[in-house]
C-alpha cells in the first residue's frame, strides 16, 4: 500500500487547477484499488453558482474526481507517468447514483476498485464517502489513448 503526497499525485495526473480533484491517496494497491482524498473547500470555484444559496459539489464532479483516482491507479499499475502523448478519456459511466449533497468542508474519500480491463479499456467499481456515509456510487470505463494533434 502507498501513500501519495500531492507531489506525487500531480506526477500521475494531467489535472491542475480548477479541474484537479484528488488531493491526496491514501492507499493505493496497483492492480487492486485505490483509496483517495478530495478535501472540499469553501473556495472552490463552482459554489458561487452551485449553488449561492446552498452550496452543493456537482455530482459530475465526483465523477471526476472517481476518475481521477482510477487514473492513478491505472497508471500506477502500468508503472507509467501521463506524458503529452497520450490522453486518459472516460469511455462510459454506469449506475451513476448520488445518496447526498456534497458541501464545503467535507473530505470525500473515493474508493475505485479495477473490475477488469479489456482491449486498452478498464472497468472501476467506485465509491465516494463523506465519513461512513455513502454519498455516490458508480461503475465507469476509461481508457489511455493516443493524443491526436490540436487543429489548427
Amino acid at each position: 500500500m502507498v501513500d501519495m503526497d500531492i507531489h506525487q499525485v500531480l506526477s500521475h495526473l494531467p489535472q491542475r487547477f480548477p479541474i484537479l480533484m484528488i488531493d491526496r491517496v491514501m492507499e493505493c494497491e496497483p492492480g487492486k484499488r485505490i483509496l483517495a482524498l478530495k478535501n472540499v473547500s469553501a473556495n472552490e470555484p463552482y459554489f458561487p453558482g452551485h449553488f449561492p444559496h446552498r452550496p452543493v459539489m456537482p455530482g459530475v464532479l465526483i465523477l471526476e474526481a472517481m476518475a481521477q483516482a482510477a487514473g492513478i491507479l491505472v497508471f500506477r499499475t502500468l508503472d507509467r507517468k501521463p506524458d503529452d502523448k497520450s490522453v486518459y478519456y472516460y469511455a462510459g459511466i454506469d449506475n451513476a447514483r448520488f445518496k447526498r449533497p456534497v458541501e464545503p468542508g467535507d473530505q470525500l474519500m473515493i474508493e475505485v476498485t479495477i473490475l477488469g480491463s479489456k482491449r486498452g479499456i478498464w472497468k472501476f467499481g467506485c465509491t465516494a464517502r463523506v465519513g461512513d456515509t455513502l454519498v455516490a456510487e458508480a461503475d465507469i470505463l476509461c481508457t489511455v489513448r493516443p493524443a491526436e494533434p490540436a487543429a489548427q
